[in-house]
């Protein structure tokens, strides 16, 4: 911007900084928090919406057509269904898309009465809790996609609570979590067929790491992944550990139990346990003898920096959890797979570009 415009725009600003002034009650102006509050009203009520349909008119080269109503961070706006396609405002809506963004970003983190404080907080408009609520749950928030290879995922399970009659027990229902690493996290409920088709649509890198507890629906669900012979499948090494520890038993033979495993050697790690029958043992070994192929040289995938633990979508569940398990929240069964969608969607920086 040259001199000249800048010095015309301080004019001006000048001018409607005393025409505005003059219309200030003085108690709204005794501490600069008065008086940012004030300029921003002054703002949304008088110079936003007056240079909004300026900008809208330009832009959109037209002026013509019925006009409805939207609520905008710089004030209430009007346009015409025309001016709307061309400037990509959504029919029928009454907020508009940045204003709704916004909207979608602070609710994606608290609950929708929460949301609706500080909005009216951060942009002094007004959009009602409810009105919140339904903004999210009309959004069509598509899966994440991936530009370059999937080297690694892993996969765990949540827990959500589902809204009961009054006086009625709670009731906590599993969704399944997935982090591709590095690429961006999903979540589904009652949905597996999605979940597989979602990762499978990827460009998945060969050899694929495929990261995951002990739990039987993880490994069923990584089965449907790619082909056999193109996924790593590892055991993760923490959850290894933890059912090694609930062995017991002395400190040397855990220690020497878990050079073993960290070599990937599972024979040995099963040798060491030959003069102790125990039925936790035995629930040891056979955890052993199912993974077999799941447990493998950790310290020189370690080593390699290929990744040994599942510690990535376990972060995921509980970032998605501070969302659906805040205090007290309970969720209509029907609108879950939603409200997962919004999380994950804040969670992968939808809402902040």
């Amino acid at each position: 911007m040259d001199a000249a415009k800048e010095a015309q725009i301080k004019a001006h600003a000048l001018a409607l900084a005393e025409l505005l002034y003059d219309e200030t009650d003085p108690e709204d102006v005794k501490t600069l928090a008065g008086i940012e509050v004030a300029v921003r009203n002054h703002l949304l009520t008088h110079v936003g919406p007056e240079m909004g349909k300026f900008f809208i008119g330009t832009s959109s080269g037209t002026q013509g057509g019925r006009k409805r109503h939207i609520q905008s961070i710089v004030g209430p706006l009007s346009l015409s269904q025309r001016q709307s396609r061309r400037l990509a405002v959504k029919a029928r809506t009454q907020w508009s898309p940045y204003l709704e963004q916004c909207c979608l970003l602070l609710s994606a983190n608290e609950a929708y009465a929460r949301a609706a404080d500080d909005i009216a907080v951060l942009t002094g408009v007004c959009v009602s809790g409810s009105t919140q609520q339904r903004l999210v749950h009309r959004q069509d928030l598509e899966l994440p996609t991936v530009d370059g290879g999937v080297k690694e995922m892993s996969l765990d399970g949540g827990k959500v609570r589902l809204r009961t009659a009054e006086g009625q027990p709670c009731q906590w229902r599993d969704y399944k979590a997935i982090n591709l690493h590095q690429w961006g996290i999903s979540a589904f409920y009652k949905d597996n067929d999605s979940l597989v088709d979602w990762v499978n649509q990827q460009p998945l890198a060969h050899p694929l790491v495929c990261l995951g507890d002990g739990h039987d629906g993880i490994w069923n669900l990584f089965s449907q992944v790619a082909h056999s012979s193109e996924r790593l499948e590892i055991l993760d090494w923490y959850h290894l550990m933890e059912n090694l520890g609930n062995v017991g038993g002395s400190h040397q033979r855990l220690n020497a139990v878990e050079a073993c495993l960290w070599q990937g050697d599972v024979d040995g790690a099963v040798k060491l346990f030959d003069d102790w029958p125990h039925e936790r043992v035995d629930q040891f070994i056979g955890y052993l003898t199912k993974h077999r192929h799941r447990i493998v040289n950790y310290s020189y995938y370690h080593a390699e920096g290929i990744s040994i633990g599942s510690g990535a979508v376990e972060s995921t569940i509980k970032q998605i959890g501070r969302r659906v398990k805040i205090s007290g929240a309970q969720w209509k069964e029907d609108n879950v797979p939603q409200v997962l969608r919004h999380r994950c969607a804040y969670l992968n920086g939808q809402f902040s570009s």
